[in-house]
């Protein structure tokens, strides 16, 4: 594990006497929302002097590296502390360096699942806006198909110059090429990581190799990547690129190579509870969190319940996160066994990760590539038994075998925080963001704390490559987008002022306006908690706090009304009998 640099940011210039992980300007006025005070009122001059002089600073630092390429790897059902410079223990070596040669992002966020995160990652807004996740009694979700004004980045990237590509997941609506991209390897088979059957290359199909005893998914997209990497810089090499690079991996089922598993298949048998103890110590050490430890839910299990992969699975499955006193020796050594296998691949996605820095360094690209890397949405306490079923009799992790994570290691993955997958507590939303750009990043291993969500992804790139986004597609107007550009958080630890970031899947739901959050799981009344001293959402303060708790509903409502009046606009687009309410897709995406 690497010395990380451990200095605190500076104090923030938000004048209000309020405690926490940081005085910062996310709280108080400027995310007043009864106030109608001119917003330099609201923030304050010395807030916007610095958040002007951050991006001047920024604009001077970076400005002799012209347009840089752009490489987003996104992991699948990862969780918060799952990467060693996030806390955890699984070796990540190749993320450390990124991290320690950058910035480490202590408060980003998804959408806590899969295809909204991928839909907000590429277009900037939030997936309800196009159609993309489900608003009350209007549909939506994986099925939704995005309105035409709804382009994803490469389309606009391509005014400046830019090549795109893609390698593995997709799980976005629309063929990849026809959204901009000059190049693609789509990994289609998400139910088997040791074939390429059901894959597609450049939107076609894939015919498998008759010999496919050494395949495997996440060596497969980084081979791929680095194929496309190295016609580049043959052919392109005049041009920048946006490369994006999403790995299938640590989406269950669980597989993984046995030599992976092998380094972790005894690591996990003292349990969760300790690892999450030791998870949480570190990122304390780190300065990544000053919350305390969340207290795990024992009756809280999957998001989704399947009596019959249960009875599939044997004696060794559980479906809550009990004591790990109280489960029995087999249970214990399934329940490690899987967490190995978890283990196993992140440390593979990390390797390959290494492959493809390698490859841009070879081709005298490293320096000028701003590298982001983020997960999806939180671990998964999903279990369930799909495509090709399960054989109880075959090694863990092998193709014959379908595993999960489950509720008790998933919690320990998103340490510190409550939840999982699916819901919109801190544990199912929250994500590293590791950002690495030498010649446009001035700082070394420093923490970055503002709040800021993957919808900021597009507008960050757009600032960087030049280029501004068009009022209008094809004749239909563009409506703004909420993302905010990152790019001044690049130069200095600011809070870049947003009005409040939304959440909405499956019926739960959350708001964040500053550091106060309101957020609900679905049919519970909303809770109310002060994340600057209680990230891990463990005192609620609704019940002393009606009248915040009025005004950020309100404001969530606000929101949600703004959004259906959009969609309304193109429900004639969606597939007959909507795009499913219960989010197109079935369970466990």
């Amino acid at each position: 594990m690497c010395a990380w640099d451990r200095r605190h940011a500076p104090p923030s210039p938000c004048p209000l006497p309020r405690g926490g992980e940081r005085e910062n300007v996310a709280h108080g006025d400027q995310f007043c929302i009864a106030s109608r005070r001119p917003y330099i009122q609201k923030v304050g001059m010395k807030t916007l002097i610095a958040w002007f002089g951050s991006l001047l600073l920024f604009v001077l630092a970076a400005g002799a590296a012209g347009k840089p390429n752009i490489v987003f790897i996104l992991a699948d059902d990862m969780g918060f502390s799952d990467v060693a410079c996030y806390g955890g223990e699984i070796a990540t070596p190749n993320l450390d360096a990124l991290a320690r040669g950058g910035l480490r992002f202590t408060q980003f966020y998804n959408t806590a699942r899969c295809w909204p995160t991928r839909g907000a990652l590429l277009t900037g807004y939030y997936a309800q806006q196009i159609h993309r996740d489900a608003l009350p009694n209007l549909g939506g979700g994986g099925q939704g198909v995005r309105q035409p004004w709804a382009r994803l980045l490469p389309d606009f990237l391509k005014t400046a110059g830019y090549r795109s590509y893609h390698s593995g997941k997709w799980h976005v609506d629309g063929p990849v090429l026809a959204g901009g991209f000059d190049r693609s390897l789509y990994v289609k088979n998400d139910g088997n990581f040791f074939t390429a059957k059901g894959n597609l290359l450049d939107d076609k199909p894939i015919v498998p190799a008759a010999d496919e005893s050494g395949y495997y998914t996440t060596i497969a997209t980084v081979d791929h990547a680095i194929e496309c990497l190295k016609d580049h810089a043959a052919n392109h090499k005049d041009k920048p690129f946006f490369h994006y690079v999403a790995f299938i991996a640590p989406h269950f089922p669980l597989h993984a190579l046995p030599q992976d598993i092998a380094r972790y298949r005894d690591a996990y048998l003292e349990g969760w509870e300790k690892m999450r103890a030791a998870r949480h110590a570190r990122q304390l050490k780190m300065g990544l969190v000053n919350t305390p430890l969340s207290a795990v839910e024992p009756d809280l299990g999957p998001p989704y319940h399947f009596p019959e992969a249960l009875e599939k699975l044997g004696p060794g499955e559980v479906n809550r996160p009990l004591p790990w006193d109280q489960l029995t020796p087999e249970q214990r050594r399934f329940q490690a066994t899987k967490m190995a296998i978890h283990a196993a691949m992140i440390d593979r996605m990390d390797r390959e990760i290494g492959r493809l820095m390698d490859q841009l360094k070879a081709m005298g690209a490293f320096d000028d590539t701003l590298i982001l890397f983020a997960s999806d949405n939180g671990a998964s306490a999903e279990i369930m038994v799909r495509h090709g079923g399960h054989d109880p009799k075959a090694e863990p992790g092998s193709a014959a075998t379908y595993l999960c994570l489950g509720p008790g290691f998933s919690s320990a993955c998103n340490t510190p925080f409550r939840r999982h997958k699916t819901w919109v507590h801190e544990g199912g939303i929250s994500t590293p963001l590791i950002a690495h750009w030498p010649r446009g990043i001035s700082a070394r291993g420093e923490l970055r704390r503002t709040p800021a969500h993957v919808i900021d992804f597009v507008p960050t790139a757009l600032e960087l490559a030049g280029v501004q986004k068009p009022a209008e597609w094809q004749g239909e107007p563009i409506p703004p987008a909420p993302g905010k550009s990152l790019v001044p958080a690049f130069a200095k630890d600011i809070i870049i002022p947003r009005e409040s970031l939304w959440w909405l899947h499956e019926g739960h739901r959350a708001i964040r306006v500053g550091d106060w959050k309101l957020v609900a799981a679905k049919g519970d009344p909303w809770e109310l908690y002060d994340l600057s001293r209680d990230r891990a959402e463990q005192r609620n303060l609704a019940g002393q706090m009606p009248d915040k708790v009025k005004e950020l509903e309100q404001a969530w409502q606000r929101q949600t009304e703004n959004f259906s009046e959009l969609v309304k606009k193109t429900m004639d687009l969606q597939p007959r009998g909507g795009a499913g309410k219960g989010g197109g897709k079935k369970a466990g995406k």
